[in-house]
């Protein structure tokens, strides 16, 4: 149950990347938690929108799995490294707080469904 919830809480963060990436990208909320500029906003909006759609496809797939109960552990698994990779190369590549964001959660969650 704890993994199920911990996958939960991770794909709850996913809509909430989806939602920054592809309804409010170009509006304040979405700037600030991005830190661009209004012209680098309009200028990407189409390319964040792809982003966020990928976050939408990872909530999804760990929404799945935990829908499946125990039987989608090996789902949540799989999502929840693609999550964990996703964030360590968005860490390496974008920012550090993507680590903290992304990658730790997935990892913290991957611990609870194997030992759960």
């Amino acid at each position: 149950m704890i993994g199920s919830i911990l996958a939960g809480v991770v794909a709850l963060i996913h809509l909430y990347i989806l939602v920054l990436e592809m309804v409010l990208w170009d509006r304040p909320q979405g700037m600030k938690a991005f830190g661009t500029t209004p012209e680098f906003a309009a200028q990407t909006k189409v390319l964040a929108a792809n982003q966020g759609l990928y976050n939408g496809f990872l909530a999804a797939g760990l929404i799945w799995g935990i829908g499946l109960g125990e039987a989608g552990d090996p789902i949540k698994l799989f999502f929840l490294g693609c999550v964990a990779v996703a964030g360590l190369y968005g860490a390496a590549t974008a920012g550090r707080k993507i680590l903290f964001v992304q990658t730790i959660p997935a990892a913290i969650a991957m611990i609870g469904v194997w030992f759960a």
